[in-house]
């Protein structure tokens, strides 16, 4: 049996329109007026690239949130102001050494960590750096240059029609539910009309907790009405009805599962397909959901979901929690894939636009 619906969720009236199969149900939430400060459609000329922007704008006027999510890390890197401070050419070695163990500790990881080291050993060897303050400013410019040579798009790449299609995966426990919800808000907040998928059917708790986002961000559902739904079907139905109720933007949940679990895997490649079928093109992105503390580790997951699906972009998680903050520069340097979104904090609203800058300094105050 179907969890019962909350009691502000009722069923849509489709007296005119033709009725969703049985083994799924369409949820609409309250309408409520919404503030902001760009109200736009998908009709529009460009709509998709001014949601970009404005999530971009809104990426760089929460510097602060940002700055306070990274505190662990930053504080794991504090020893290198103090490194620093009183530096000279006779200590070179030993501030290099201990610089990398302050890398190494907050997960950049020993690729990075060591070309970023022996680059900086080199600048100071022929002369470039002579202070303290010159050797760190070369330290995030070298973190930064990583960051935007393999991780430039961090913006939304949601194409030129609607709907456009996101598709949230990952394991389990890492958030992927959450950031779903907490991504509807953002789009929402900017003027998208959003359509969630419930795509999770292996985990019943799953569909509640969306059911609950959805009331909480007041964006409507598709879910499946019998246990053990396909979830390429619940989320092909979701993608038909975005297309027919002119959506902007369709949100799809899937399953968690273990990167090593090849035959949940493959149900990934079937959601895509049929997501393919609705909308040719489509998914526009297809996000990964990591869990931020698990640090270096995450690395392992990101490469599989990547040859199995084509991961387009990364969404990291529990970041406030993590004095492992490194890890961001080591994913995308090693997989390429952008970092768009990263997570720090439990509220609505810390699901934070990433910023490869604002990053860097909020990691080295």
């Amino acid at each position: 049996m179907a969890s019962p619906l909350p009691s502000s969720l009722h069923r849509l009236s489709l007296l005119s329109k033709p009725s969703p199969p049985q083994n799924h149900r369409l949820l609409v939430t309250p309408t409520r007026p919404e503030l902001s400060r760009f109200e736009c459609r998908a009709g529009q000329t460009g709509f998709f690239t001014r949601l970009g922007r404005l999530i971009k704008e809104k990426a760089k006027s929460d510097v602060e949130k940002l700055f306070s999510g990274f505190s662990k890390t930053r504080d794991n890197l504090a020893v290198i102001d103090e490194l620093l401070l009183y530096w000279n050419l006779a200590d070179t070695d030993r501030v290099l050494d201990e610089l990398e163990e302050a890398l190494l500790v907050s997960d950049f990881g020993p690729k990075i960590t060591i070309k970023i080291v022996e680059s900086l050993r080199e600048d100071i060897v022929a002369g470039k750096l002579k202070s303290g303050s010159e050797i760190k400013e070369a330290l995030k410019k070298s973190v930064l240059d990583l960051l935007t040579t393999k991780g430039s798009k961090t913006e939304l790449q949601l194409g030129y029609r609607k709907p456009a299609v996101v598709m949230i995966v990952g394991v389990n426990g890492g958030g992927k539910t959450t950031s779903l919800g907490k991504l509807a808000y953002r789009l929402k907040k900017e003027g998208a009309k959003v359509l969630m998928a419930a795509g999770d059917t292996f985990r019943a708790a799953a569909c509640d907790q969306l059911e609950i986002w959805a009331e909480r961000t007041g964006c409507e559902i598709v879910v499946a009405e019998k246990e053990k739904a396909k979830a390429a079907s619940v989320i092909s139905q979701a993608v038909k009805r975005g297309k027919e109720q002119g959506y902007d933007i369709v949100l799809c949940d899937t399953s968690g599962r273990l990167h090593t679990n090849y035959s949940l895997m493959e149900e990934l490649i079937a959601c895509k397909k049929a997501v393919s079928k609705v909308i040719p093109g489509a998914p526009n992105e297809i996000l990964q959901v990591l869990d931020g503390t698990t640090g270096l580790n995450m690395l392992p997951q990101a490469r599989e979901f990547n040859e199995i699906v084509g991961i387009t972009g990364l969404i990291l998680t529990k970041l406030d929690g993590s004095a492992r903050g490194g890890c961001v520069v080591s994913v995308v340097n090693e997989l390429g894939i952008p970092v768009k979104f990263v997570g720090v904090g439990e509220g609505v609203e810390d699901l934070q636009p990433f910023d490869a800058e604002a990053f860097v300094n909020a990691i080295f105050s």
